[in-house]
């Protein structure tokens, strides 16, 4: 079984409505069981890294945009030494063993309503997600009757719950122009349950793909200490471990919408 991890970096509101963001990233971070504790043991040894280099404690949340917006009680380490973390944190998630990254952006400086950017994006997402197992495309383990689950953070929990249940019965998917008029009706066929939500703050993995949602956000509109530092480009190197099957028309795989 594959499990994905999901996260979201912006809001998921349209301009039009207000939203003080341009775009909205969803990743999903997959790895399959058969690697969980492998990867699990690899974060954990980084943890411990990081508290004995920065005092940074295993039970605190590396929740990567509160690390510079409002690090609460992190404010204890200084600024520089919060961000040698996220470098760090990235060339560790980078080198976990068998693990895959798909990401969508939703530019909303494209739609306009009733276009519902967290919706389209879970979609291409779940979407997604089915499909490189179908074809057998993640690193690693891999059983011809493999499934996938879902483990989030608590986002929207009605809305996604009630979205992987409708893909289970309805799922059109548009002809690709060459075709023509019309739509397939590409039912789900590999997730089970319904998506297992997680408090960020109690998972390693939520942790790590809410960084690879930060780093790609930054990517897209960085923020000034973030441009002055460098570190806008961070993202690239996830380059490793970047599901590219996921979208053919984009050089690191990323989804855009």
């Amino acid at each position: 079984m594959y499990l994905m991890y999901v996260d979201e970096a912006g809001d998921p509101g349209l301009l039009q409505a207000g939203s003080p963001t341009r775009y909205f990233v969803l990743s999903g971070l997959v790895v399959h069981e058969l690697r969980w504790q492998q990867n699990l043991d690899a974060l954990i040894d980084f943890r411990r890294r990081m508290r004995n280099k920065f005092g940074l404690k295993l039970r605190e949340e590396i929740h990567s945009a509160r690390m510079f917006n409002r690090p609460g009680a992190l404010a204890r380490i200084p600024k520089n030494d919060r961000l040698a973390i996220i470098r760090a944190f990235t060339h560790e998630v980078a080198s976990l063993p068998d693990v895959s990254v798909i990401n969508v952006v939703v530019d909303k400086a494209n739609h306009n309503p009733p276009y519902d950017p967290m919706v389209m994006a879970w979609r291409i997402l779940i979407q997604r997600f089915e499909n490189t197992m179908s074809y057998r495309h993640f690193p690693g383990p891999a059983n011809p009757d493999d499934k996938g689950m879902l483990i989030p953070d608590f986002t929207a929990t009605k809305k996604v719950r009630g979205l992987l249940r409708q893909m289970r019965r309805f799922n059109y998917i548009p002809h690709q122009p060459q075709y023509g008029p019309g739509s397939r009706n590409l039912l789900l066929a590999r997730m089970v349950e319904d998506p297992n939500f997680k408090d960020s703050g109690e998972s390693f993995f939520i942790q790590t793909v809410d960084l690879v949602t930060f780093l790609l956000y930054q990517k897209l509109a960085p923020s000034n200490y973030i441009r002055s530092k460098g570190a806008q480009n961070h993202f690239d190197r996830l380059s490793p471990i970047l599901c590219r099957y996921a979208s053919a028309s984009d050089p690191q795989g990323i989804v855009r919408l």
